[in-house]
């Protein structure tokens, strides 16, 4: 999956959104007002940080070699992961959609219930 590709999926997600708040070099993608993803640009290879259970998270990270703990970010919470690194797409998309939920589960009722 390619950066491109990444964003795109990112932004289908319900209530998703895109800024840069850490500088241009970062896309930074929100639900409720909360990242779920970040994607740095300048990077090579393409990584990305996704939120995940810790105890998945460990297992990720043992499983994949391009997935290690989150860069700049809690390291029990997140994960960040080589985009074009032989991660299948469909993995890569069940770790964004694991975030987003994450998240989601978070937000307060009333946010959750503006996103159903």
């Amino acid at each position: 999956m390619d950066l491109e590709q990444f964003r795109e999926y990112c932004l289908k997600k319900r209530g998703a959104i895109e800024g840069t708040p850490f500088g241009e070099d970062v896309l930074v993608f929100k639900v409720g007002g909360k990242m779920f993803a970040l994607a740095a640009l300048d990077e090579v290879p393409a990584t990305a940080n996704l939120k995940c259970d810790p105890d998945l998270a460990l297992e990720l990270r043992d499983r994949y070699e391009e997935i290690r703990p989150g860069y700049h970010m809690n390291k029990k919470h997140w994960n960040t992961v080589e985009m074009e690194s032989g991660i299948p797409d469909a993995e890569l998309r069940r770790m964004i959609d694991h975030s987003y939920e994450l998240v989601v589960k978070s937000l307060p009722k009333a946010k959750r219930a503006k996103l159903l």
